[in-house]
């Protein structure tokens, strides 16, 4: 454990630090190389991913492809997180939650609605916050896809049914990717307040990014 410590990213050493408020979106230009880390600071916090390449954002993460490649229904250490042309977009580098979705989709103004009655469609969801995000790059409505779920525990039963449960993720889990081409990754710090992925209770989240070590 001490030897597998020493190879995990120093903080001080992060290029980039910053805390995502609860319920909020954010994204940047990852470069090939550079380890993105997502910190759930109080714990149960629910963060939804996506990930486009930058030379042609028609290529973009495929949840679809990741999960028939490396054949689990949960995405964790040592996931290769693959785009719609097959290429490894990026790895998970560092895993200290264990759990993390990649099938039961962001919540929305519309499912909201759908799920938990007609007020709901007029609190902050996802997609809303995904949309807003990548408006900053030139993209809209058609280029979502199905997203990343870091710290959401969604159990898959062997029918193939699953639900969203309490998540297992304590104060101070993290995930750390690590790009294998230039990425935009955007997040959106789920707002969720109607079922148990945050707790009932959405809080803010740390990201750092750190430059690949020196030769």
């Amino acid at each position: 454990m001490a030897e597998q410590e020493r190879l995990l990213p120093d903080p001080a050493d992060a290029i980039f630090v910053h805390d995502v408020p609860a319920g909020r979106p954010w994204s940047c230009r990852l470069k090939a190389g550079q380890t993105l880390r997502v910190v759930d600071i109080e714990g149960q916090q629910a963060v939804d991913a996506l990930l486009y390449c930058v030379a042609d954002t028609a290529e973009r993460y495929s949840a679809q492809d990741t999960l028939r490649a490396q054949g689990s229904a949960y995405v964790g250490l040592g996931t290769r997180l693959l785009s719609n042309r097959g290429r490894i977009m990026a790895r998970i580098t560092a895993d200290s939650c264990g759990r993390h979705d990649t099938s039961a989709g962001c919540c929305s103004c519309e499912s909201n609605a759908v799920r938990f009655g007609e007020a709901a469609r007029y609190q902050p969801a996802c997609r809303e916050n995904f949309l807003l995000e990548l408006s900053r790059y030139g993209m809209a409505k058609r280029d979502l896809v199905a997203n990343l779920n870091f710290f959401m525990n969604v159990p898959i039963d062997p029918s193939g049914d699953f639900t969203l449960v309490d998540g297992i993720s304590a104060p101070g889990n993290h995930i750390d990717v690590t790009a294998e081409m230039d990425v935009i990754f955007i997040l959106s710090n789920c707002p969720q307040i109607n079922n148990p992925c945050n707790g009932f209770d959405p809080t803010p989240v740390r990201v750092l990014i750190w430059d690949p070590p020196a030769a």
